[in-house]
């Protein structure tokens, strides 16, 4: 095949790819840095022409007006909801999908065969051999363009060249059309503002942390600073087996502190599915070969993750109640993110030799009227989602300190989490769980180590 010649057979403008959409669709966005940018804002250009389009993204990046809460023109469903996805469901027009981000793969090649008209996906340009790199989302894309009636790939020489294990890649002749995108680069991540309660957190998990440890950071500032902390704690021979590659894995790499020599599966690699950063990240991630891009659903497959001895998996939550029981991405039934791969990580973690799962809070988050209110609650809210369930959960950090749940009963664990609670508000959650019967009669007296 000349790719060349049949890569211009199949160029298109993002005017014309948008024009592919008609009423009813069920249409697909790669994920994260895989959202298709261009295409997006042509596409939210004919919303008049169009009724009841059905999109399913993750981590839509652009502020393309499609909030009609009637929902005439797009009915936005996220497999994550970013920024702009929260948006749209505060005006009724976006509707989560539950699921396991380890699934990713195989929700399309099972569940939706037939349920994808057109996928759009942002990709690297295509290569000599007719390649087109999913860079830093490899996640669920390769699955994606097997099922899709129509392939079409957005390309942009921005995305970075990511070595893979498989999945990473998708060949032209597989493809439809292809856009080249000049107006967009593929986004960039903020960095978090760091609080004071982020780095006590952070130097109480740092001391956890062995040499030959394989890691895995979670979204958010405190998984974070853990990673800037490891290059303080002089920390050697770490491997990186995550789903996010970040700016602080980038850095552990640059100072000597991840080398992966002592991984055990994978060895010298850092592995992942999806990356989230500043430019400076995607530069570095550009036909490194210390990296290995591979699909969810080896990332994020629990007895995958447990073949790595020394597993770490560190995961930021909203509310921890005093059972164990963690909810992430709700506040009743209002979703606010997503499932991803935190129950997978925390599982995978525990099950490895030697590996540590730790969900982390913030004590305290100030409410509407500016008064703290204690995200170690009695109970959740009626309508949060669990998830991470009581039974998976271990270790359980705030900036009050760290207890572990394992083997310990509900008066134990009740008192455990108070333990690490704010200061005021441990006796009212005592007298909570006294009368809710979580710490028992006999037990009052009791410290929770017995």
């Amino acid at each position: 095949m000349n790719y060349t010649r049949e890569y211009q057979r199949k160029l298109i403008s993002a005017e014309e790819a948008a024009g592919l959409v008609k009423s009813g669709m069920w249409i697909d966005y790669g994920a994260i840095c895989g959202f298709p940018s261009h295409i997006d804002e042509k596409l939210a250009a004919r919303a008049k022409e169009l009724k009841d389009v059905k999109i399913r993204a993750e981590h839509s990046h652009t502020t393309i007006p499609r909030t009609d809460p009637t929902q005439q023109h797009f009915i936005h469903n996220s497999w994550f909801l970013g920024k702009v996805e929260r948006e749209y469901a505060k005006n009724g027009a976006c509707s989560y999908i539950p699921f396991g981000l380890g699934e990713g793969p195989r929700m399309y090649r099972q569940w939706l065969k037939d349920a994808v008209d057109i996928t759009f996906i942002e990709t690297t340009p295509m290569d000599r051999k007719g390649n087109f790199n999913f860079g830093a989302a490899v996640t669920r894309q390769k699955a994606a363009t097997e099922v899709a009636k129509k392939v079409v790939l957005e390309v942009n020489e921005y995305m970075p060249w990511v070595y893979g294990g498989y999945d990473e890649t998708v060949n032209i002749k597989d493809v439809d059309y292809i856009v080249e995108n000049y107006e967009y680069k593929i986004p960039e991540f903020p960095t978090p503002v760091i609080t004071k309660e982020d780095e006590a957190i952070a130097a109480l998990l740092a001391e956890q942390i062995e040499n030959g440890a394989t890691i895995q950071l979670g979204v958010g500032a405190i998984p974070s600073v853990v990673g800037r902390l490891l290059i303080k704690h002089n920390l050697k021979d770490l491997g990186i087996h995550s789903e996010m590659f970040n700016d602080s894995m980038m850095e552990l790499i640059e100072a000597g502190v991840v080398t992966g020599k002592r991984k055990s599966i994978n060895h010298g690699k850092a592995v992942f599915c999806f990356a989230a950063g500043a430019e400076k990240l995607y530069k570095f991630m550009d036909k490194n070969p210390a990296l290995a891009g591979f699909p969810v659903d080896y990332t994020n497959d629990p007895y995958t993750i447990a073949k790595n001895d020394k597993q770490i998996a560190i995961n930021s939550t909203l509310r921890v109640d005093l059972r164990g029981q963690v909810c992430s991405e709700s506040v009743g039934t209002r979703q606010i993110s997503g499932t991803g791969g935190q129950l997978e990580f925390t599982r995978g973690a525990y099950l490895a030799e030697g590996g540590k799962a730790f969900i982390c809070l913030h004590a305290t988050r100030e409410g509407k009227d500016g008064k703290p209110i204690s995200n170690i609650v009695p109970t959740l809210e009626l309508g949060d989602m669990v998830t991470v369930p009581a039974t998976e959960v271990s270790y359980v950090v705030t900036e009050y300190g760290m207890v572990n749940l394992k083997g310990k009963s509900v008066w134990q664990r009740a008192k455990a989490l108070i333990s690490i609670a704010h200061p005021a508000f441990k006796d009212e959650l005592t007298k909570a769980a006294i009368k809710a019967g979580f710490i028992t009669r006999g037990t009052i007296g009791l410290g929770w180590e017995g």
